[in-house]
């Protein structure tokens, strides 16, 4: 096997492993949407039930509230990963091939993001993840509040 035969099977083998990386990071999300999905039907059916002094929808809203923190931690260290780990691993091994695909196309994303303020998909996993977090903590006000204006009556 020459040089070059080397170093596009490294390339090849890198840009796989990115993309099954890619696809793991997809089926996370999947996992928490189908999850943030089920505690918030959970919320509102379970709106007459407790666990022991704890009505289930506040467990159920303090569930969702960590699920959602851990959901954007995850999205933030898989964006850090894939930079860092496959991007430039694999910027490396493109310098010495005639053409920089990962380069080029990392350049691109980046002249988008520049030129047109939006939102790249990454941006709105996490914006979803606040979001619902936000619902989450909105849904567990409700449900305290009323326990603490009757408490100081």
């Amino acid at each position: 096997m020459s040089n070059d035969e080397l170093i596009m099977a490294q390339y090849r083998l890198y840009s796989e492993q990115k993309e099954k990386f890619v696809d793991r990071t997809f089926m996370t999300n999947k996992f928490y949407m189908v999850l943030i999905l089920a505690l918030f039907f959970l919320v509102f059916i379970t709106q007459k039930f407790a666990i022991g002094r704890v009505s289930a929808p506040s467990v159920f809203c303090l569930a969702g509230i960590i699920s959602c923190a851990l959901w954007w931690l995850n999205v933030d260290s898989y964006n850090c990963l894939i930079k860092i780990k496959y991007s430039k691993v694999l910027e490396e091994i493109e310098k010495q091939l005639p053409y920089q695909p990962n380069a080029m196309e990392y350049k691109a994303i980046k002249d988008y993001r520049r030129n047109k303020k939006g939102f790249l998909f990454s941006d709105i996993q996490k914006m979803f993840a606040i979001v619902a977090f936000l619902l989450f903590f909105i849904l567990l006000l409700i449900e305290f509040i009323p326990r603490f204006v009757n408490v100081g009556l």
